[in-house]
């Protein structure tokens, strides 16, 4: 009887710390009249497609499972050398390499997995590095809201076209990590500066730059960082889990229809190099064609885009070709990018 008694203590016990976590987790951030006034000021202007389109997004935005919050961002990231890191990465282990005004640094998939966003601060810009696992997109942002208005990002518990929807800690807004623009709140409309995260391998990594910088396993959190800790499957085995397989766990929506939105012009989770712009233009070259020709010119929107493939990386350079400026191009699942962007051109 008192084993029975003792079951039930703990199991109430249990529930208890269940709720408490969740409804930490779901707390929501407390916006001050400051930050509003700001987000006020210049505040975009959006067509009527476009609100409607965001709209849909925040409508059909799902529970991804965990809280918000469940999935906890890295806030305190610490590094490492290559040499350490050497003891414990494999050369053919995926990382995430930036080389952002100056700082070289490689962040391992399979830590960034249990985690999806990392926040940082590099020469005194705020800096968000995020991973999707469901959509394979990395993207790097300057987590400014604004121009004068620095935050921090979280997970927010909720995913549309099964991609990591964002929040910042300061409006509490919404950010597709695909869309790098928010959906919803006081920062609606309003789209994030972006820098490129170099999806490539340990080995291509630690080869070209030599001292890097390597996120270390010491996050502040309990979770299997080891070769085979990866939940959704591994980018390492023959048998690759989801990342191969055509299931998809969500429904991607379609911006015109309002329904699930199929384009089978790729399976589901060839990889594409994705390219857009704020007026909502888009392109997609697929990966392997890229790799054999090198060299690329798509038209986007009025510009000509120049894709350059890095061999070294097995990586590539986007920039526009009158100006030279850089554009930022990332690799993405086709079933979720052409979600995002339904009319996009496909360059086989």
């Amino acid at each position: 009887m008192n084993k029975i008694l003792i079951l039930i203590v703990l199991l109430i016990v249990s529930a208890a710390g269940i709720f408490l976590y969740i409804n930490r987790f779901q707390k929501p951030v407390e916006v001050s009249q400051e930050v509003l006034n700001k987000l006020n000021e210049n505040k975009p202007t959006l067509s009527q497609d476009e609100d409607r389109f965001l709209n849909l997004l925040e409508q059909n935005a799902v529970s991804g499972g965990p809280p918000k919050d469940g999935i906890p961002a890295i806030d305190k990231p610490q590094y490492t050398t290559a040499a350490e890191a050497d003891s414990w990465l494999l050369p053919n282990d995926v990382v995430f390499g930036i080389d952002y005004q100056g700082f070289v640094a490689a962040y391992p998939q399979r830590i960034l997995v249990w985690h999806e966003i990392l926040n940082d601060q590099i020469n005194r810009q705020k800096v968000s590095i995020s991973y999707c696992p469901l959509t394979g997109t990395a993207i790097g942002f300057e987590a400014s809201v604004t121009k004068d208005l620095d935050s921090s990002f979280g997970a927010s518990g909720k995913l549309v076209n099964s991609n990591l929807i964002m929040y910042d800690r300061i409006s509490d807004s919404y950010w597709p990590q695909i869309l790098g623009k928010a959906i919803n709140g006081p920062a609606k409309g309003r789209n994030l500066q972006e820098f490129p995260v170099v999806w490539t391998t340990w080995d291509k990594w630690k080869t070209k730059f030599p001292e890097t910088k390597v996120l270390s396993k010491n996050t502040g959190f309990v979770r299997n960082y080891d070769v085979n800790g990866d939940p959704y499957g591994s980018y390492l085995r023959e048998d690759k889990g989801y990342y191969a397989s055509d299931r998809l766990i969500f429904e991607p929506i379609n911006k015109q229809s309002f329904s699930s939105n199929k384009d089978d012009r790729l399976k589901p989770k060839t990889v594409v190099v994705g390219i857009r712009d704020k007026d909502g233009n888009a392109v997609a070259i697929l990966k392997d064609s890229l790799r054999q020709q090198k060299k690329m010119e798509v038209s986007l929107g009025d510009k000509v885009v120049v894709v350059d493939y890095d061999q070294s990386l097995d990586f590539y350079q986007a920039s526009v070709k009158d100006t030279k400026e850089a554009i930022n191009a990332f690799d993405a699942m086709w079933f979720a990018w052409v979600a995002f962007y339904p009319n996009t051109k496909l360059i086989e």
